[in-house]
């Protein structure tokens, strides 16, 4: 086996890999291919470039990136601590000098003795030469180039990589209005006695949480919010991602574009329930589906959008039952290549069918800087401790190094790792929420108290 590691990939993820390692004595060589090739989004000979928001989103520790980003900080994260030193204002959120930002984590790199990098493209063939011998970090992100592409999907199986990202809104349960909403499966609710609200509000508490969570909408309600969706703006997508999506799915408000009926004769349709407040059946019907094993967070079905993110607050709100809601994640479509991490890796980024090759950043199925930089730390520490393991065995010395690092579920750190490796046949990237992390023991409705507690369990696990 190799004296070194290799990581391909020079992003937030690969970089923080890289420096994790070599911060434990054990050589890296990072492969980056820009300037040789640069994918469509990037433009610089920077490592770490950032291509979209320069925010990494909020600071607050009731918030759970900026629980993330004080977890990173604890564990001597070089990009959160390089991230705080070229912050520019940005009020409650951590926002950077991106070219600065840049700079210095390239600084950083390439003055590490223990990190080589190398400016190359690591295609197909070269690929499966460099994963033959020696422990491998795959970090090259959502635009992974097409050669690249081809030696992953053969190494995880064809139908084991997407190449985009197409994923509804995901609201947090408990913000949902169930004075309004309703459990139930299609055609069960019509099959259902007649029932008085105290009896209904009583079932529903009752109701097997696997059904789906349904929200009715007379004929008013259904025309304000068709005429807000088909008038709302859109994000701009790059010309490299239009092709993938559109032919992967239809965004909602594209299918509504089509006619105002119909979204009512497709995932709106009302067909199969009666609106327990009315007894009769809604003009429309909008349904939710659980998206975790805790049932805490609920998807809407069939509204893959490309709306921009304050638009989806603005629009899907107008959707009864969902005034005051909580959006764990907004909905994407976008070019985003990744794995199907959960059938494909552990909690420490590894990967099953190869215990010598780790994942890192946005390519698991975490989504964002932060996240990406987490899984990173994360990959980089397990990769090092596996070295340093092979290298103790080689010598016939008893080892001393744990094996695997695995960080509690109770950590934002932990939380993503297990989301990304537990099994979820409708698996979509994930970014840092409160919603994958196990409740409290107690109840909180105070939302601001409740997060503080998730905060303050999460840096004491993390001692």
């Amino acid at each position: 086996m190799k004296d070194y590691i290799t990581v391909i990939g020079g992003g937030l993820a690969g970089c923080e890999a890289a420096y994790q390692i070599a911060k434990r004595g054990i050589k890296v060589k990072l492969y980056e291919m820009k300037p040789e090739v640069y994918s469509p989004a990037h433009s610089n000979e920077n490592l770490a470039e950032i291509v979209c928001s320069n925010s990494f989103k909020s600071a607050l520790l009731t918030n759970a990136c900026g629980l993330l980003k004080e977890e990173l900080r604890r564990l001597d994260s070089l990009l959160i601590r390089i991230a705080d030193e070229t912050k520019v204002p940005a009020g409650q959120a951590l926002a950077v000098d991106r070219e600065t930002f840049s700079k210095m984590v390239t600084e950083a790199i390439k003055n590490n003795d223990y990190i080589e990098v190398v400016r190359k493209e690591v295609t197909s063939k070269f690929f499966e030469d460099i994963i033959s011998d020696g422990i491998v970090i795959i970090a090259t992100g959502p635009l992974t180039s097409d050669s690249l592409s081809e030696g992953i999907k053969k190494l995880t199986g064809e139908n084991e990589l997407h190449f985009y990202d197409a994923a509804a809104p995901i609201i947090d349960k408990e913000s949902i209005n169930f004075d309004i909403a309703f459990y139930g499966d299609r055609y069960d609710e019509e099959k259902k006695k007649e029932e008085s609200i105290e009896e209904w509000q009583s079932r529903i508490k009752s109701q097997n949480e696997g059904s789906y969570i349904n929200l009715p909408m007379n004929k008013e309600e259904y025309e304000k919010f068709y005429n807000e969706l088909v008038n709302a703006e859109l994000t701009e997508l790059h010309e490299f991602e239009k092709g993938d999506i559109f032919e992967g799915c239809m965004p909602v408000e594209v299918m509504a574009k089509r006619g105002i009926d119909t979204l009512r004769f497709g995932p709106l349709k009302p067909v199969g329930f009666d609106d327990p407040r009315t007894g009769r059946r809604p003009y429309a019907v909008i349904q939710l589906r659980q998206d975790n094993s805790e049932a805490t967070m609920y998807n809407i079905v069939g509204f893959q959008t490309n709306l921009k993110w304050g638009e989806q607050k603005r629009v899907f709100s107008l959707i009864p039952g969902l005034e005051n809601a909580e959006f764990i994640k907004y909905g994407v479509m976008h070019r985003n290549t990744f794995i199907n991490s959960t059938k494909l890796l552990d909690n420490t980024y590894n990967f099953k069918k190869n215990p010598n090759i780790y994942f890192a950043g946005q390519i698991t199925g975490v989504e964002g800087y932060v996240e990406s930089i987490s899984s990173g730390l994360v990959a980089g520490i397990n990769a090092a401790n596996k070295l340093q393991n092979a290298m103790i065995d080689s010598k016939n010395n008893q080892g001393h190094i744990t094996n695997k690092v695995e960080f509690s579920e109770k950590t934002v750190i932990g939380a993503l790792a297990k989301y990304i490796s537990t099994s979820n046949e409708k698996f979509q990237p994930m970014n840092a929420n409160f919603g994958i992390l196990p409740e409290l023991d107690e109840k909180i409705r105070d939302k601001k108290e409740r997060y503080t507690r998730l905060a303050e369990r999460a840096l004491e696990e993390l001692k």
